[in-house]
């Protein structure tokens, strides 16, 4: 296969070609990356591997390099944080390349370094070698989470600039549902592999999904097509300047954009964000368990007083409660998004955290008067915000900079994940720490949280009310933004590129192509939603 089938010439889309099969190409992506939320099913397997467990004294050094004593879970659990900080700092990096390449060749090296990365975490395993699976799946699988993550979003607000919410919310909802596919699968994988006590069957899982995310991604990366500059919806006519001021119809360079007061206001939305919802997806299950304890199974005993059998019984709760979360955390990115299309981006934002505020102060009241229902039902809008956020930022981005370079913009926003991914579950977990060791009742660990927790939302809600359109001086003029069109290699319309013989196909797009591309999607996805409210029904039986 010549490279040149990857250069972004080769994807300029025809005159006939139907917008709606780029969704389902984002959302191969994002479900095959999307998994590194669930890879938590691993540790537990992974720790057992050997038989023996590692020295309690030993290094983390040492046990990079061990080939004789289990690994710790918590020495394992540091693959996600690479996960998070390498996607946002290689998003950052990368996007302005990604802009001029184009998101079929951002595709293919994301398949490249999330699948391969799997298959040297793969091999990792099999000879027991931790520091493997940090380079593998942490290292060169989180820069093909960043690539993947990005590829689609600059595409996606050219071809709907109607629908922007929408359509980016529809991809990014993938990332949310990887994990619900993923997890279970991985589950019947071990199961299947596994041959006793010394092999759980992890390593040939690593392998077998690398290879099939591979096929996947690289399905997806294909699928992808850009829009020629003149481009835009039938019958859409765009919004006059002064009717939407909030929307901008010029553009930012990415070198300008994150000089902008703009830029760092909406990171900082983005953080308060993100690190309120993360720091309570990562204590979901023990929140749960240490809040109402006895009551999630009729008892008015507190979690010290259950026996080992009933902590078993709550426990099982707990995890239709995180499986419920996760089911919101998805669904969210595209309700909410598409919703940001009608009340605008600032405004969605502000329910974001009005609502949250309200939500996180009523947590402990209905924690402590024993409100099962509605606690959960707080915390699973809670987490659809927490989606909802992920999903509309890059439809504000493209409202306040433009769209000719919002994915290299967005690329360089993600760092706001990387530090939301440090920062909520620290403050979490370092709380609830500081209360057990004072001694304080299991019911009562997360009182101070929530305040803390609300006061981020204070925080973020300030910052998107200082949110103002950019300055003129910050846009690109019309010599300069001619040259990035060329760096870009945009075609200035459909019947140029025809006559240039750079479009792969002309013709109309076919509605059995189209349907297909969405079962390929939507199926493994309904399969991931059908054993989430399986488990989550225990909550309600």
């Amino acid at each position: 296969m010549s490279l040149d089938i990857l250069s972004k010439d080769r994807t300029v889309a025809g005159s006939g070609f139907n917008r709606w099969l780029v969704p389902p190409a984002a959302l191969a992506i994002h479900l095959c990356i999307g998994m590194a939320y669930g890879f938590s099913v691993f540790w537990l397997p992974l720790s057992k591997s050997v038989g023996m467990a590692c020295p309690v004294d030993m290094s983390l050094w040492s046990e990079l390099f061990t080939t004789s004593c289990d690994w710790k879970v918590s020495s394992l659990g540091w693959m996600f944080t690479m996960f998070f900080v390498f996607l946002g700092s290689s998003a950052a990096l990368f996007g302005g390349w990604l802009e001029h390449a184009g998101p079929r060749k951002a595709g293919v090296v994301a398949a490249l370094c999330w699948s391969g990365g799997l298959v040297i975490s793969a091999y990792g395993v099999f000879v027991h070698q931790l520091w493997m699976l940090w380079l593998g799946s942490g290292f060169i699988g989180g820069i093909g989470l960043g690539l993947g993550y990005i590829s689609p979003v600059s595409t996606l607000v050219k071809w709907f600039p109607d629908r922007r919410g929408m359509a980016t919310g529809m991809a990014i909802m993938g990332f949310g549902g990887g994990a619900m596919i993923g997890s279970p699968l991985a589950v019947i994988l071990m199961n299947s592999f596994s041959a006793g006590p010394g092999n759980p069957g992890v390593w040939q899982t690593f392998l077998v999904m690398g290879l099939g995310y591979f096929v996947f991604m690289l399905g997806g990366s294909f699928g992808y097509r850009v829009p020629t500059t003149d481009w835009k919806p039938e019958g859409w006519i765009p919004p006059a300047p002064s009717t939407k001021a909030m929307i901008t119809q010029r553009h930012v360079h990415v070198s300008v954009a994150w000089k902008t007061p703009q830029f760092w206001l909406i990171w900082m939305v983005l953080t308060m964000n993100v690190s309120a919802g993360i720091g309570i997806i990562g204590m979901s299950s023990p929140m749960l368990q240490e809040i109402f304890a006895g009551k999630l199974i009729g008892l008015q005993l507190g979690f010290n007083e259950l026996s080992l059998d009933q902590k078993k019984a709550i426990a099982v709760i707990a995890g239709g409660f995180t499986g419920l979360l996760s089911l919101f955390n998805i669904a969210g990115r595209f309700i909410w998004a598409s919703l940001s299309d009608w009340i605008g981006r600032k405004n969605t934002y502000y329910v974001f955290f009005l609502l949250g505020i309200g939500l996180y102060s009523s947590a402990t009241t209905l924690g402590h008067t024993g409100n099962l229902a509605l606690f959960v039902l707080g915390f699973c809008i809670i987490l659809s915000m927490y989606g909802g956020g992920f999903a509309t930022v890059p439809a504000y981005l493209a409202d306040m900079f433009g769209t000719q370079m919002v994915g290299a913009i967005h690329g360089r926003l993600l760092t706001a994940w990387s530090t939301a991914g440090i920062l909520g579950p620290v403050v979490v977990n370092y709380i609830r720490e500081a209360n057990l060791a004072a001694g304080v009742p299991r019911d009562q660990l997360y009182d101070k949280t929530m305040s803390y927790l609300v006061g981020m939302l204070v925080i973020g809600l300030i910052c998107n009310f200082l949110i103002r359109p950019v300055a003129d001086k910050y846009f690109m003029t019309d010599a300069e933004l001619e040259t990035e069109k060329r760096l870009a290699h945009e075609r200035a319309s459909a019947a140029a590129s025809e006559l240039s013989g750079v479009v792969v196909s002309s013709s109309k797009s076919s509605p059995v192509t189209l349907w297909w591309a969405w079962l390929a999607v939507g199926i493994p996805l309904a399969w991931g939603v059908s054993i989430t409210l399986d488990k989550a029904w225990v909550l309600f039986r």
